[in-house]
Parts: C-alpha cells; structure tokens; sequence
C-alpha cells in the first residue's frame, strides 16, 4: 500500500527543495552575495557531486564499456551541441534566473518556472517539431493554455498591483492604477528569459539525444562546461575580484544546498518518480513549489504579497494545467503519431525544468533528458 504513495512523497520532497532553495538564494542575494557569483559557485559544487558519480558506475565493467562510447564517440558536432546547450540551458538560464529573483521576488520566481511547458510548446510548433491542427480540442487547449501563461506573466511583470493585506477601502482603485517598479518589472523579464532559455533547451534535446543518451554523464559534461562558461562570464561581468568572496556561513551553505540538493537529490527523485509515473505526473507537482514558496516568503522574508502578483501566477498554474491537458492528449495517442520528433518533444517538455538546476535540475538539467529516452529520468 504504502508504495502507492512513494512517487507522490517524493515529488513533494523535490518541490520543498526547489522552495528552500529560492528561498535561500533570495535570502543569500538580499544578504549581499552577487547572484552570477552564486551561479558559478552552484555549477562548480554541482561537478564536484556528479564527477564522482559517473566515475564510479564507470567502474563496472558494462557501464564502463557504454561510458567510454558516450564519451569517445561524441565527435565534434555532438561536442558543439552539448557546448551550446550548456550556454543556454544552464549557464544564461541560472544567471537570468537568479537574477530575477534577486530583483523581484521567490514566489515571482518559482510562478514564471510553469510558463515553460508553454513556451516549449510556441518554439516548437515554431520549428516544426510540433504539429498544431485547428480542430482538435487538445491542440486548441495547448494554445488556448499558453495565452493564458503569457497573459499571467505580463500580469506579474507590469500589474504588480496593492498590497494583498492592508490596503484599506480603496484597493480597488489602487488596483486600477497600481504598477511594478523597475527593479520588479526587470527582474519578471530576467525570469521570463529563464523560461525561454530553459525551453530552448528542451528543444536541443531531441537532436542531442539520438547522439548522445547516457543522462549521467550527460548532465556531468553539462556541469562542468556550465562553470567554467559561467566563471568566464562572471569574470568578464564582475572583474572586481571581492565580488567572489563568501562572507558569511550561512552563503556557504546556500552554494553547498543548491549544488548537492538542488541539482543532486532532486536528480534522482525526479528520474525515479518519472520512470514509474512518467513526465506529466512529475510536472503536475510544479505549482506546489509556487505555493509553499509563496507562503514561506510572506511569513520568514517578509516579501509582500500583491494582489497584481497573485492573480498572475494563478492564471500561470491554470495555464500549465491547460498546456498539460493537451499534451496528455497526445500523449495517449502513442505509436499512431507518425512524427517521431513531436513525440520526442511532447516528453521532453513535459517535465519541468527548474531553471533552478543544471544536472537534473529541476530544476535538474537531465530530467528532460531521461523522460525523452533513458527508462530513468528529471
């Protein structure tokens, strides 16, 4: 009985981790650390977890064997894919990302995160590797979903409104005429670009995993070309060399969570939940991060709550769950979609990605990867 339940725990787990972190950073950033430094520190500690992994399941001998044809036979243009959808998918992403919640706020941050099933969904329909057919519900329901996400977005980003509590007897009017200061609008758009690199990479997926499937040493290759794109940028950005400097035990421990939770456990909670359950089970989880973070920023950050905010992210989540319901569609539909490459996309963007993570990141930058081919996945 109880193992009924375990996919479920788990998923909940993986969403109080991806709170905890926002929360964290948010904290960190607000304390003075710089969050492209975080970015890298995150991404190196992240390497320092994965590496020693992969090495060790190298060392079984039919790992080893598969390992070495991962990494041998990449070849140049499977290296340039890989390179490039580190640039995007974590290196930019994290930057964009952390610096939205440095400028807005964690429950802002964690809403945006659910506009990528949507945004997926544009580029790929975009490029071709989605088809969109006019008459039929589900697909009406993908587009219909995805203008609700991106009205929701504009919401929070330019209606940022009163304040939910204590507005007295003319919230109404405040309301009408309220908007979100430049810090605040800035940081929606830094977040929206989050979504929109984190969707970019789902979208390199499906040409890098016909090349390249082993998701483990995927995400390490990821890991470690991600620091070293990020401490080249963070230098070139931030060349003041006290910017790198940790201050306090606490911004310690928010690097250390964010690499070893953050882009570690939620790795393979993730891949686990999705190999028994599947993706769209795993992205059904994605608001609760919004809603616990939303809750624990109002009662331990003291970030106010507006009422522009908290109408925008709920017309994010109804959205999502409008985009989901269309994909499920199709989804179901299995073998008799004779386009490979949009049933390799619909379980690859149905997984969440925390723009949060790089290896698994959520927020994990393999999760995508292993819902599309490896039987374990983010």
């Amino acid at each position: 009985m109880l193992e009924e339940y375990k996919p479920c725990a788990a998923m909940v787990v993986t969403q109080c981790i991806y709170a905890a972190l926002a929360l964290l950073s948010k904290a960190a950033f607000t304390g003075g650390m710089s969050p492209l430094v975080f970015v890298v520190y995150r991404q190196a500690v992240a390497t320092i977890v994965l590496v020693p992994v992969v090495i060790a399941a190298n060392r079984c001998a039919r790992a080893s064997k598969k390992m070495k044809e991962m990494t041998t036979g990449l070849g140049l243009t499977g290296f340039s894919l890989v390179f490039v959808a580190s640039l995007v998918g974590a290196t930019v992403n994290q930057c964009m990302y952390y610096q939205g919640v440095n400028l807005g706020s964690s429950s802002m941050a964690t809403a945006m995160t659910n506009l990528i099933p949507a945004i997926t969904f544009v580029m790929a329909a975009s490029v071709g590797l989605e088809r969109v057919e006019a008459r039929r519900p589900r697909s009406l329901a993908k587009i219909f979903g995805t203008a609700v996400c991106v009205s929701g977005a504009m919401a929070m980003a330019f209606f940022k409104g009163p304040k939910l509590l204590g507005d007295g007897p003319n919230a109404l009017q405040l309301l009408l005429h309220a908007g979100g200061g430049g810090r605040w609008v800035a940081g929606a758009l830094f977040l929206v670009g989050s979504s929109s690199c984190w969707s970019l990479w789902l979208i390199l997926q499906v040409p890098i995993c016909k090349s390249y499937v082993e998701p483990l040493a995927l995400s390490a290759w990821m890991c470690v070309l991600s620091t070293l794109q990020s401490a080249l940028l963070v230098s070139f950005l931030l060349p003041d060399p006290s910017a790198w400097r940790i201050h306090s035990l606490f911004e310690l421990s928010c690097c250390v969570f964010s690499g070893v939770f953050g882009s570690g456990v939620t790795f393979y909670l993730q891949s686990w939940c999705i190999s028994v359950r599947g993706p769209l089970y795993s992205a059904m989880f994605n608001p609760l991060c919004t809603v616990i973070t939303t809750v624990f920023a109002a009662a331990v950050l003291r970030e106010e709550l507006h009422v522009g905010s908290l109408l925008g992210a709920i017309a994010v989540i109804a959205g999502l769950y409008v985009v989901l319901w269309g994909k499920a569609g199709d989804a179901n539909k299995g073998g008799v979609e004779p386009e490979h490459h949009s049933d390799d996309l619909e379980k690859t963007s149905s997984a969440r990605s925390d723009p949060n993570s790089t290896a698994g990141v959520g927020s994990g930058i393999a999760e995508p990867l292993l819902a599309g081919g490896d039987p374990t996945e983010k």
